[in-house]
């Protein structure tokens, strides 16, 4: 056989071991922007807590990774799939914000010395409750959260910052009290893609437990008036715009319904057992988080009655 039909042959044979190098959920978003897409589901044994998104931007000099998944394996998982698109240092981890599914791979990152960012306001809820959110995902997941552990960032985000990392330039986007405290968006302008973390869900129906629940609206706003092209949701598929609206008519809806039932004279548990928006019921993780948005709106409404604060009866406790 001639040397060339040989490398023909070779490079025939090594094919399927090439292809599966790169994990088949990482999704290219844009040039140098990728998406390791976790399940959108709630948290089982079964998807190994692997639920969540993280992505990660590549620039001339290194890696910028956004969220770290759910525990230090995920975190190796990540680190796996930008390995199977380049050999750049990871120069820095940015932690959207401070839910579970995105903050416990981060221990992947440290032990290889990589620069870890977030919010201040992330970073002070993240040490006021995710040491027992962590035991709780233990008894949950068991051998999957092994070598995981709390890992506060040590790098503090401001809004409006520009990250120079990697040879890349991020704009780092807060809109104030959101979702949760400290949610930040992370803008890659040169793609027009806006990596949101908590603040914008596909298909998935987001927990509102730790919102502003107006704050978070106007930050849906500013979002839909940006220019961006790509939108890379905390859960669910990478999209565009659409995502966004359609995460900001679910809390319309579920808003509405609520002030209904409310002004009804509905009692707390009524409102909860009728708290079904048959418009969004196909949604993932709809049956575990709806009832209790449900509840945790019409507590909201209530505080707010009263003169309160209606974010204050969820922190800083457990997720």
């Amino acid at each position: 056989m001639r040397p060339t039909a040989i490398a023909i042959v070779l490079i025939l044979s090594l094919a399927p071991l090439m292809a599966a190098a790169q994990p088949p959920d990482l999704l290219r978003v844009a040039d140098n922007v990728y998406v390791l897409a976790g399940s959108a589901d709630k948290v089982t044994r079964e998807n190994r807590g692997r639920v969540a998104n993280a992505g990660f931007v590549i620039g001339p000099t290194g890696v910028v990774v956004i969220d770290s998944g759910v525990s230090y394996r995920h975190g190796q998982q990540i680190l796996r799939a930008v390995r199977s698109v380049t050999d750049l240092p990871v120069e820095m981890l940015i932690l959207t914000h401070a839910v579970r599914e995105f903050v416990f791979g981060t221990a992947a990152f440290e032990e290889i010395g990589t620069t870890i960012a977030a919010h201040g306001k992330t970073r002070e809820l993240m040490q006021a409750r995710c040491a027992q959110c962590l035991r709780h995902l233990f008894e949950e997941l068991g051998d999957e959260m092994q070598g995981s552990r709390l890992i506060l960032p040590d790098t503090r985000l401001s809004p409006g910052q520009i990250i120079r990392a990697g040879g890349s330039e991020l704009e780092v986007l807060y809109f104030g009290w959101a979702a949760t405290p400290g949610d930040v968006a992370i803008l890659h302008r040169e793609s027009g893609t806006v990596f949101t973390g908590g603040l914008v869900s596909a298909q998935h129906v987001p927990p509102i437990r730790d919102s502003d629940f107006e704050g978070w609206m106007l930050a849906l706003r500013e979002l839909m008036a940006m220019p961006v092209t790509h939108v890379v949701p905390g859960f669910g598929p990478p999209s565009d715009k659409r995502t966004i609206e359609a995460t900001a008519r679910y809390l319309a809806a579920l808003d509405a319904h609520a002030r209904d039932l409310y002004e009804e004279s509905a009692s707390l548990l009524e409102a909860v057992d009728q708290a079904d928006i048959e418009a969004f019921a196909h949604w993932n993780s709809y049956d575990p988080n709806h009832r209790r948005n449900a509840l945790h709106r019409r507590l909201q409404l209530e505080i707010e009655d009263l003169g309160g604060d209606p974010r204050s009866y969820a922190l800083p406790g457990e997720q």
